[in-house]
């Protein structure tokens, strides 16, 4: 797919790309974000591993890469929850290399994940969340076709904050 910067692919999570997440995250804030304290700042490549092995044994998740025109990763999210009989798959852990944001990689990420679940998975349904303190993701999702369709406020606690999450969706 055509990204800001050339061609976008997405291919299934190899251990080797956990040297390059390792690097998308500056500070433990924008850290929670991505995780939600799933893993421990920072972030190792040993926790890639652990959580790669996870998603080995569960039939309803996988880790997906995203890589430029030269096949270097460039972002990384989650499929899990699959439901087949819902038709629904939910999208999570979405980052994009801390040097290219805002230049339209994750529109990019996100919408071949949709194409992914909707045209391979044969999926109807496409679910996130994103925390309210981080607009940039919000409308990237909203510019990849997601919608808003419920806000928690203040379920998230980080140090002395209380983040909302929004929950999007889009349907086939």
């Amino acid at each position: 797919m055509k990204g800001a910067k050339g061609v976008i692919r997405l291919r299934p999570y190899k251990q080797t790309d956990a040297e390059y997440i390792c690097k998308w995250t500056a500070d433990e804030y924008t850290f929670a974000q991505w995780c939600a304290d799933k893993f421990t700042y920072p972030l190792t490549a040993e926790q890639l591993h652990s959580y790669y092995h996870s998603y080995e044994k569960d039939n309803k998740g996988w880790l997906m890469t995203a890589l430029d025109q030269k096949g270097t990763p460039v972002g990384h999210l989650l499929m899990r929850r699959a439901n087949y009989q819902s038709n629904s798959v939910h999208l999570g852990f979405i980052i994009v290399d801390s040097t290219l944001r805002g230049k339209g990689y994750g529109k990019e990420m996100v919408s071949l994940a949709v194409k992914y679940a909707f045209d391979i998975l044969l999926v109807r349904r496409v679910t996130l969340g994103v925390f309210d303190n981080n607009p940039n993701a919000h409308y990237c999702y909203k510019a990849a076709g997601l919608t808003d369709e419920k806000y928690d406020e203040g379920v998230f606690p980080f140090n002395d904050e209380k983040w909302g999450i929004y929950y999007m969706a889009i349907e086939r």
